[in-house]
């Protein structure tokens, strides 16, 4: 098989370079190591045969490039329920709230607060585009996040809901990454409440059908140029031309977009080995550890108790929790992650011993009709071949100052893609449309 360029990976990074080179007259091929399209998006099926969100689900405002795709592909969008009581345990004290704020001790909330704008005033001095060019970049790389958690919140509650964030956000521990890349991420989405606010922020609507809707449309422009089925194991390269092997097929191509995760792109074997740098780089972009559980009732019954269905926690493992009830009001659906250290502990327990937590801390948050759901519907993402973890990949110590400018640049007629790489919304599914658009860009350039 033959084409201009070869595409390594169908999730939405893949598949929309491959759309916009097609677009521009050339000839592509995606190859994609699933028996199906979408990568960290799919969407699982309730009882009666409705969809559901099992991987990446929500966008929200100033993801500009995701937004701008669903309208072009005839999609739509609807609001995450967002309505009533807010539950928050935090420090030892729980708190039924509306608004912004749980009610907190005036301590805690000084510290949040405090601790918050730190964060944002750290980010706005880091260039997305070059974060190992922003001032103090080999201080802030070479600690975690974990220490500047420390150094900048004083007070238990203040430090537990840095904690939080980070695991909801990353699905890892703050001394796992670099507080480099933490400052990066929050840069790149424009402050720290776009990430961690619903409505307002990057929970804020849900895909009309589900989000993995988006990759099957956008599979569906592109035609038998999918391939399925197709795990590129080896790529050999010269200045001019690749030669890519899967199972199934060999296929030749003047360019190639590898658009799968740093940890899978690792994987590959490439002939000539790639760089030092890109190499040593991917080696410590490790991914995020989440289980994604939906619980299915009859009804969303914590709506009529006055609860949004929106429940966070510094002492349970199942610490995130929002009303994901499809958009016509039934069944009544709650979703939670059990992310960073707690899938890992989760992780070992038996799917009965595992279900018994989940639905105990839902009790918890929510009453004793938590504990007797329809369905249970669970996604182990570190237990998927071909992701091997989410939400994405982060930063180590020392990663970005050392190995940052090998983190988009080609490698002969290599190019990346992958939400990993955006300068935007890095992480998210904007990212993940941004770093297509900017590959197919590259790719375009160097045909001409």
């Amino acid at each position: 098989m033959e084409a201009d360029v070869a595409i390594v990976g169908a999730g939405a990074a893949g598949l929309v370079a491959a759309r916009d080179l097609v677009r521009d007259g050339h000839d592509a091929v995606v190859l994609e190591a699933r028996d199906r399209v979408g990568g960290r998006l799919l969407n699982g099926e309730l009882p009666g045969g409705g969809p559901i969100e099992v991987g990446g689900q929500w966008v929200g405002p100033g993801q500009d490039e995701v937004l701008a795709l669903i309208r072009e592909l005839g999609l739509s969008t609807y609001p995450t329920y967002d309505e009533g009581r807010h539950i928050a345990e935090f420090g030892g004290r729980r708190s039924a709230y509306k608004g912004r704020v749980p009610r907190l001790s005036p301590a805690a909330i000084l510290d949040i607060g405090q601790g918050s704008a730190r964060l944002d005033r750290l980010a706005r001095r880091v260039p997305v585009d070059e974060p190992w060019a922003a001032a103090h970049a080999a201080r802030l790389d070479g600690a975690t996040f974990g220490t500047w958690i420390r150094r900048n919140l004083h007070t238990r509650a203040g430090r537990s809901f840095m904690r939080l964030i980070t695991q909801a956000v990353f699905a890892a521990e703050p001394d796992d990454m670099s507080a480099l890349w933490a400052a990066f991420y929050v840069a790149s989405a424009g402050g720290l409440d776009p990430l961690i606010e619903t409505t307002g922020g990057a929970q804020q609507d849900r895909v009309s059908g589900g989000s993995q809707r988006i990759a099957l449309a956008l599979a569906g422009e592109l035609g038998d140029r999918v391939v399925l089925d197709a795990p590129v194991t080896e790529i050999e390269w010269t200045d001019g031309s690749v030669r890519l092997r899967t199972p199934r097929a060999e296929v030749r191509a003047r360019r190639a977009v590898i658009a799968v995760p740093p940890p899978l792109a690792a994987r590959i074997r490439y002939a000539p080995g790639l760089p030092g740098d890109r190499d040593q780089l991917v080696q410590r972009l490790p991914m995020g550890r989440v289980i994604k559980v939906n619980v299915v009732y009859d009804e969303p019954f914590w709506r009529a108790d006055g609860f949004s269905g929106q429940a966070n926690s510094d002492r349970r493992g199942f610490a995130v929790v929002f009303d994901n009830t499809p958009e016509s009001g039934a069944p009544g659906v709650l979703v939670g992650f059990l992310e960073g250290r707690h899938a890992d502990a989760a992780a070992r327990l038996d799917p009965a011993a595992r279900r018994e937590r989940v639905l105990a801390d839902l009790a918890g948050y929510f009453g004793p009709r938590a504990r007797d759901p329809i369905a249970f519907i669970e996604r182990d993402w570190a237990e998927e071949e071909y992701s091997r973890g989410c939400y994405g990949a982060f930063a180590t110590p020392g990663t970005l100052t050392r190995f940052g400018p090998a983190l988009r640049r080609p490698v002969g007629p290599l190019h990346w893609a992958g939400t990993e790489t955006a300068t935007r919304w890095a992480g998210y599914m904007d990212g993940a449309v941004e770093s297509g658009h900017r590959a197919a860009r590259e790719v375009a350039a160097a045909l001409t």
